[in-house]
């Protein structure tokens, strides 16, 4: 204990670095959820990192205010702080464990969920925390050489540790080796829909009769449309079939990489994508449908359209640029079986290079726009409450 204090920087010096450290885990895992391409990994080695020097950062917290804690002294603001402190630590524990290989059983959701739940609770108890208690630190202790150097070690040490649990996991052989760079696990791939269902927030809509569906494409569109399951692929919407896993949920949360497509006529495509949840898991499948694209030349979208919504029987929606669009495939067939109700027969979008909580379940709309619609995020969230 002797040495610590000269490795340890100033108290002010450390809150304000854990109120930066909160900050940058914050927005990488913000981030995160929406990058899926390989080019975006770098985002999540930063989250590691900064997670990791976290935990000593938040361990020398503790070692100073430890004496403040104890029952007779705590009031509201400390048993605030102790809160905060509690729920800092389970985040970090809950991310650490995944790294390793861990896992938690919790119904539609597991131990990532657990994580960023806790996540997020975090800079909420934070806001609360700092108007009781947060003093910047001095311009001088802020440009000590010293402190540069402490910082250095410190996220130098998160950089190596963060490397060092890969060689762990693949010497041990635990389920940690075997992630992606998002974290994810493989499940369920080429096995038709045999693959997860997650459930999103309040989306629990009842299987949908396809003989009364029908997709709209609407908005800037010259020539708005309304298709029956037979004219948008015939015959290759039929829902019914169905494997295991028929929990009902929202958007399978994930992201795609999309490998090849080959269409296979006029009205029928496929593309091979990989849906990587946040939940978790990845499963790579082929996807049959129709191309986006296809519906889009015959609207004929309008000068100045910009963006494409696709919008789900559960009020949920999510939109793609018009470029982008194009190249997404509406499916209603996985490894050649008809999308389970849970997998959102009797369409759903394949957005490649996309996390699937933007991979819209249950497409009833397509509405090509000029702006993207900012309540999209808010539907995140509220999307199926009053279905």
């Amino acid at each position: 204990m002797g040495r610590l204090p000269r490795i340890e920087p100033p108290p002010r010096v450390v809150d304000a670095s854990l109120l930066a450290a909160v900050v940058v885990l914050l927005a990488t895992g913000a981030v995160s959820l929406v990058s899926g391409r390989p080019a975006g990994a770098w985002v999540f080695d930063v989250h590691a990192i900064a997670g990791l020097a976290t935990v000593v950062l938040l361990a020398w917290k503790l070692r100073r205010v430890r004496h403040r804690l104890a029952p007779d002294a705590l009031d509201a603001t400390r048993l605030l702080s102790a809160l905060l402190g509690v729920v800092a630590t389970a985040a970090l524990a809950t991310g650490v464990w995944w790294v390793f290989g861990g896992s938690l059983d919790l119904g539609p959701w597991g131990l990532l969920n657990l994580h960023i739940g806790l996540g997020l609770t975090v800079p909420l108890l934070l806001v609360l925390h700092l108007r009781q208690r947060f003093a910047l630190p001095s311009r001088r202790s802020a440009a000590d050489r010293r402190n540069a150097l402490r910082y250095a070690a410190l996220v130098g040490s998160g950089a190596i540790a963060w490397r060092a649990q890969e060689a762990t996991n693949a010497v041990l052989g635990t389920t940690g080796a075997e992630r992606r760079f998002t974290g994810s696990r493989e499940e369920g791939s080429d096995d038709g829909n045999r693959f997860p269902v997650t459930s999103w927030v309040a989306d629990d809509p009842d299987p949908i009769d396809r003989s009364s569906w029908s997709l709209t494409v609407d908005g800037m569109v010259g020539e708005p449309l309304e298709l029956s399951a037979d004219e948008v692929v015939p015959g290759q919407a039929d829902a019914g079939e169905g494997n295991a896993g028929e929990a009902k949920g929202g958007t399978d949360e994930g992201d795609s990489d999309a490998a090849s497509d080959a269409g296979t006529g006029p009205d029928r495509a496929e593309t091979r994508a990989l849906l990587d949840c946040t939940s978790g898991w990845y499963s790579e499948h082929d996807w049959q449908g129709v191309r986006v694209g296809e519906l889009l030349d015959a609207a004929g979208p309008e000068s100045g359209a910009a963006w494409v919504q696709f919008r789900s029987v559960t009020g949920y929606r999510w939109s793609l640029p018009l470029d982008e669009a194009r190249d997404a495939l509406l499916a209603t067939r996985v490894d050649g079986h008809p999308l389970s109700h849970g997998h959102g027969a009797p369409m759903r979008l394949v957005a490649p290079g996309r996390r699937g909580f933007q991979w819209v379940k249950w497409v009833e709309s397509v509405r090509v726009t000029r702006r993207r619609e900012l309540g999209e995020w808010l539907a995140v969230f509220v999307s199926g409450v009053d279905g």
